[in-house]
């Protein structure tokens, strides 16, 4: 399975280096899947996660290198997707933002016996995640400040004045379906280990 993880998450790497529509926007939305893959290379031994958040984590890296690879605002097939006037793979990826996330904070939480309650446990995953998204606004912030005009492609608002609240909206959205989709498959991998 990691040769096979490790062989996805490169081709995509790859392929999403090629002529990218804007070479600084792929920069800045490939580098977390980057830093992703470096963290689970140093931890995959000592602390393996499991293969539900290996593929998760995989797929979110994936959302992250198509939109790196093509920009937010300008990815294929979701060009007027349901009627929409713009490309909403900015929402998938903020929905993916929360999603993926909520899991990591979840598989944590239960191994290292940080909170027992899974109301409690619940709460905080979501409040993690809606701050981890509102970072995220933050650091879309501070790049549009460093690179001037050049950072629409990053930014990919599309011109939507409630973009930065519907982006953490979704991430909010994507932990909370996690937590209800994959809380008792994640229970049952979590007590195979």
């Amino acid at each position: 399975m990691v040769y096979l993880w490790l062989a996805i998450f490169l081709l995509t790497l790859t392929w999403s280096a090629i002529n990218p529509r804007d070479y600084a926007t792929w920069v800045l939305e490939v580098a977390p899947a980057v830093a992703g893959l470096i963290v689970l290379a140093v931890t995959r031994r000592r602390f393996p996660l499991t293969p539900l958040l290996y593929t998760l984590i995989l797929f979110h890296c994936v959302v992250l290198m198509i939109g790196g690879h093509y920009t937010y605002a300008e990815v294929p097939f979701f060009e007027g997707l349901l009627g929409a006037e713009r490309n909403n793979y900015d929402k998938l990826g903020h929905f993916t933002q929360g999603f993926v996330p909520a899991m990591i904070a979840r598989e944590l939480l239960i191994r290292k016996q940080i909170v027992s309650s899974a109301s409690w446990r619940n709460f905080f995953i979501l409040c993690f995640c809606l701050a981890f998204s509102a970072f995220y606004e933050l650091i879309e912030w501070w790049a549009a400040l460093l690179m001037g005009g050049s950072a629409e492609a990053f930014l990919g608002t599309q011109g939507y004045d409630w973009d930065t609240q519907s982006d953490m909206a979704f991430a909010l959205l994507g932990a909370a379906v996690a937590l209800v989709t994959l809380g008792h498959y994640h229970d049952k991998q979590l007590q195979e280990r």
